[in-house]
């Protein structure tokens, strides 16, 4: 190496460790603030254009799917009832009224669809089976039975007369089928306990009071009131009902009972009886015989020249042919038969014109409280929805409604809430002498003797 070149090389090894010695020495630089850095402006929303773009609609909500209507049952092709009615024998003439009633009322339904029950959303019509059991109880249970066993019948519709109806009633009950039934008046029926019975008419313990506390509305004059009386009662349990509750009763509204005297069912001769009356100077005579007990006891009253002012002859009387048998001498008696067809109520009038073509007269006694039966049982059906016996029978005890007989509703023991008309036969004609707001002629007493008609 040369001299040059060595002295070079010396002379900066010795600078650079001038420089590291200056630099190690030297005192730290103070360091210089950082101004912090400003959050950037937000990013402003660009501007809509002028014409706003077409909003997309939200899909609609989609609605769940109807619950599948359960189908109704297949419905039956009618809803069965049946009767047994005396359309022969002792009580013909009763059940001959009765008959109509409940066949006009089912044509009537019919004619409109039916009845409308709810489990089978649709209307049925009725179809009603009747048998004659010849006034027989035997025959009538028999026939009871046979609608229930052969025509599954979800009512009974009763027949006529209380010995008919003691006998029937027991069947219905033992079937539990619900029984629509009238033209009886004994009470005692419906002290059993039954469930299923149900009777639009009135009762003896309604009758016993009614007889005495009509007549008095109807003579005010109580020196005009025929106060003594005579009772002849029938030997039976209507009879023996009937006639306890009619001396309980003259008592309690100023009436005496001179005579009381009983009658074998069926008898037709009533002299012993009439002449007690007449030598007691007796003013009322209070019966209840059937034909042609009825019809026996006005001739003899006649031949014994014993005439009352005011006479109270039940069932006999209700028979159509009583003033064509008996022509002057069959007026002024009274009877309780449940209705008239002068009543003013809806359907009347409708009953009377299809009964005046088929028979040439207004609507019979039975005929009215017979049709109302029907109209409560469709009632009663459309309102349970459905063809369960129980549950129709809730329905018919529950029942308020107006019929051809007016507005009807239940007790507990299945008597009935009604009108008791009083009717009387004036001139050859059925008149309706009370309730006043329904008549349709004033009382006609005193009756005259029968040998001054």
């Amino acid at each position: 190496m040369n001299e040059r070149y060595l002295n070079w090389a010396v002379r900066v090894i010795g600078l650079v460790v001038l420089v590291t010695i200056i630099v190690a020495c030297a005192p730290a630089p103070t360091a210089t603030p950082v101004p912090p850095t400003k959050a950037p402006e937000p990013t402003k929303a660009a501007v809509a254009p002028t014409t706003a773009a077409p909003t997309t609609a939200a899909p609609a909500t989609t609605k769940p799917p109807e619950p599948t209507k359960a189908a109704a049952p297949p419905a039956p092709a009618y809803i069965e009832i049946g009767a047994s009615i005396p359309l022969t024998g002792k009580f013909g003439s009763l059940g001959q009224q009765v008959r109509p009633g409940y066949a006009y009322a089912v044509k009537d339904i019919n004619d409109a669809g039916g009845i409308y029950v709810k489990e089978y959303d649709k209307k049925i019509p009725l179809r009603l089976t009747v048998y004659d059991d010849e006034s027989d109880p035997t025959k009538a249970v028999s026939k009871m039975e046979t609608l229930f066993a052969d025509n599954k019948v979800v009512a009974y519709l009763g027949g006529a007369a209380s010995d008919m109806h003691v006998a029937t009633t027991a069947i219905a009950e033992k079937n539990k089928v619900p029984y629509l039934g009238i033209a009886f008046a004994l009470n005692a029926i419906h002290q059993k306990g039954y469930k299923y019975l149900f009777s639009p008419f009135p009762k003896s313990v309604q009758q016993g009071p009614d007889t005495f506390t009509i007549l008095n509305a109807l003579i005010l004059d109580q020196s005009q009131r025929p106060l003594k009386v005579a009772i002849f009662q029938e030997k039976s349990d209507w009879g023996a009902e009937q006639g306890a509750l009619w001396k309980e009763n003259a008592v309690k509204n100023g009436y005496t009972v001179v005579v009381a005297e009983e009658y074998a069912v069926g008898t037709t001769n009533f002299v012993d009886l009439i002449n007690k009356a007449k030598a007691a100077g007796a003013e009322t005579l209070l019966a209840l015989p059937n034909q042609p007990s009825g019809e026996a006891l006005v001739k003899q009253m006649v031949e014994l020249g014993w005439t009352p002012k005011f006479s109270l002859i039940i069932r006999a009387p209700e028979n159509v042919t009583w003033s064509t048998n008996l022509g002057k001498n069959g007026d002024y008696v009274t009877i309780f038969p449940g209705w008239h067809n002068g009543m003013k109520f809806p359907g009347v009038d409708k009953l009377n014109a299809a009964y005046q073509a088929e028979f040439k007269r207004p609507a019979d006694l039975l005929t009215g409280p017979s049709y109302a039966c029907v109209q409560i049982l469709a009632a009663a059906i459309e309102k349970a929805g459905t063809l369960d016996r129980d549950k129709i029978r809730d329905a018919i005890a529950a029942t308020n409604m107006t019929t051809v007989i007016g507005p009807v509703t239940f007790n507990p023991d299945g008597t009935a809430k009604v009108l008791d008309p009083l009717i009387q036969w004036q001139n050859g004609k059925l008149e309706m002498v009370w309730p006043k707001d329904q008549a349709t002629k004033p009382l006609a007493y005193p009756a005259p003797a029968f040998d001054r008609r």
